[in-house]
């Protein structure tokens, strides 16, 4: 019964909370090796979101290296245009909206944002070779009607030292896909991106630092979100586009809002209410905001029922408490 009364006083606040429509309730579709099915969309939309990021993938060797390749016998199905395009077309078939994510794969894990060239020579071909990367997947996007593009992912040091090419690119890219588009900028980057005013949303990847405590309270999580939350805001008025989190979510682990961007392996605790918490803060922070768009949780695997589950202590709410709150918030707003 406690359970239950919980559960109803979460959704009366969340109600209180989201008084704005029409925000965009997402997931990040995680590319896999097979084929998406009926049932891999059904166990998401039992948590009502009604948009998925498809995320195909081009892989660089090195943070030197200007060659992209893509779109090869040698990816995973979900990585290639073909499986982007099944995933999109079985979404949409399902009255499910998408923003296409085509997104960069470093060897080894190393962050996109330190994507850098040494020479002149070679930063023209990694953008000869983005324009193919890019424009081939806007070509999907049109061709399926993705309601939304996202243009690139944290790719800091390429935007800094070639802010020209990208406005080049923006130009291209409209000329074939006739959507809404956006940039996923690492959350330490989004103030410095030049071309906001040339998109249709600021994107932004939430993984701000919010407490340094080992389970935060959701008070706390809120007070942490103020400095940050004002600088949104501004950015959002001053360029008159709205803002969507590209990538919001939160790991099941101790001190899960000091540093959420952590992808690594380590083995800090499982922490299930320290997920809760940060998800919560969240939602009551900005989905009543009217220059908010909404967000797309990080992530959601194809195979529910072998995704996460109380043990695990990476980013995925899957049968964990946290996928209860999305269900009740997505369900209210």
């Amino acid at each position: 019964m406690r359970i239950l009364g919980f559960l109803l006083l979460l959704l009366l606040q969340l109600s209180c909370a989201s008084q704005s429509v029409n925000k965009i309730n997402g997931i990040s579709f995680v590319a896999s090796r097979e084929k998406a099915v009926q049932d891999h969309v059904d166990a998401f939309l039992k948590i009502h979101a009604d948009h998925a990021a498809v995320m195909p993938f081009g892989f660089i060797r090195d943070l030197s290296s200007p060659e992209i390749i893509f779109d090869t016998e040698r990816q995973w199905y979900g990585e290639t245009r073909v499986g982007a395009k099944q995933y999109i077309e079985l979404l949409r078939a399902n009255k499910v909206k998408v923003m296409l994510k085509p997104q960069i794969w470093i060897w080894r894990g190393q962050f996109t944002g330190g994507l850098e060239m040494e020479t002149e020579e070679d930063w023209k071909i990694l953008e000869s070779s983005y324009d193919r990367f890019i424009l081939s997947y806007a070509k999907l996007a049109q061709e399926t009607k993705a309601e939304i593009l996202c243009i690139g992912t944290e790719l800091e040091q390429f935007v800094k030292n070639r802010p020209e090419y990208w406005e080049e690119l923006i130009v291209k890219i409209r000329k074939v896909y006739k959507g809404k588009l956006t940039y996923a900028s690492n959350w330490d980057e989004y103030k410095r991106i030049p071309f906001w005013t040339s998109l249709d949303y600021i994107g932004i990847d939430a993984y701000f630092p919010l407490s340094d405590s080992k389970t935060p309270t959701v008070k706390e999580l809120k007070d942490g979100w103020k400095p940050w939350k004002e600088s949104i805001s501004a950015l959002a008025k001053s360029t008159s586009r709205p803002v969507l989190f590209t990538e919001f979510g939160y790991r099941s682990m101790n001190y899960t809002a000091k540093k959420p961007w952590l992808v690594d392996r380590n083995e800090e605790a499982v922490n299930l209410e320290a997920q809760v918490n940060a998800k919560k803060a969240i939602f009551e922070e900005f989905w009543a905001e009217d220059w908010f768009a909404g967000g797309f949780v990080w992530k959601w695997f194809l195979n529910h029922e072998k995704a996460g589950g109380g043990s695990d202590n990476r980013f995925t709410p899957q049968n964990k408490p946290a996928e209860e709150i999305i269900k009740l918030f997505y369900l209210s707003n």
